[in-house]
């Protein structure tokens, strides 16, 4: 398809309303920007995202059927609170998925896709020093997905996005113990081995990187974090 159309007009957005939302709440949840435990509305997130209520409704049906959002009895959702058992098995399944897809990611990187990289790295290493942890959630995500989205399977991406759906908002719980100083979390942070690991090619290393970030990030939150009783 040509650049440039015969009129010189824009093709215009194909994606429907309801999966753009949908996607935005799906990018909330595993940026961390909802807490464990929070209530949300159709009608106040259709506010925020200026639309009706029913496209709001389509995504919380679908993100319940993911496991991501747990309804109410007055028709809202909840973000749900996991218990600690719960949280080590998703944190397994985590190291398992992302370490592969990073190591695929890391034979298949060229040099763009390296700058991209770099550059969410570094955007991640300044959230923390700035000390602000919706940022430095935002980032994390971006960082890590603008690895695994070059593993070459889909599939493999869809899974981790809903595992991420549903540990994304305890992921929160990384600031606690940080209060004082969030760059101290970067003790636990081992993204620039990660870029360097890439920058190396080399994927074995790349994919060691990743899981001790997701390990030891993982074992703060249990250290620092309040669980239900066990169970599900």
């Amino acid at each position: 398809m040509a650049d440039r159309t015969q009129f010189g007009l824009s093709a215009i957005d194909s994606v429907p309303l309801h999966e753009k939302v949908y996607l935005e709440l799906v990018r909330a949840l595993m940026s961390g920007q909802f807490t464990p435990g929070q209530k949300l509305t159709s009608r106040k997130l259709a506010k925020e995202l200026g639309t009706s209520d029913m496209p709001v409704r389509s995504a919380f049906m679908r993100l319940q059927a993911l496991r991501a959002l747990s309804p109410m009895p007055n028709g809202s959702v909840e973000v749900p609170v996991i218990s600690a058992d719960r949280f080590s098995q998703l944190t397994a399944v985590r190291t398992i998925l992302e370490g592969s897809a990073t190591e695929l990611a890391t034979k298949r990187i060229n040099g763009n896709n390296l700058r991209a990289i770099r550059r969410h790295s570094s955007e991640l290493t300044l959230a923390a020093r700035e000390g602000d942890i919706d940022d430095y959630l935002r980032k994390n995500y971006a960082f890590k997905f603008s690895i695994y989205r070059h593993c070459g399977n889909e599939q493999m991406i869809f899974l981790i996005e809903t595992v991420w759906m549903q540990v994304g908002p305890f992921l929160r719980n990384l600031a606690m113990g940080f209060e004082d100083d969030l760059s101290s979390i970067l003790d636990i942070d081992y993204h620039e081995e990660v870029v360097a690991a890439i920058e190396a090619q080399d994927a074995a290393r790349a994919r060691a990187a990743i899981v001790r970030d997701i390990d030891e990030g993982a074992a703060h939150i249990l250290r620092q974090a309040r669980f239900p009783g066990a169970g599900r």
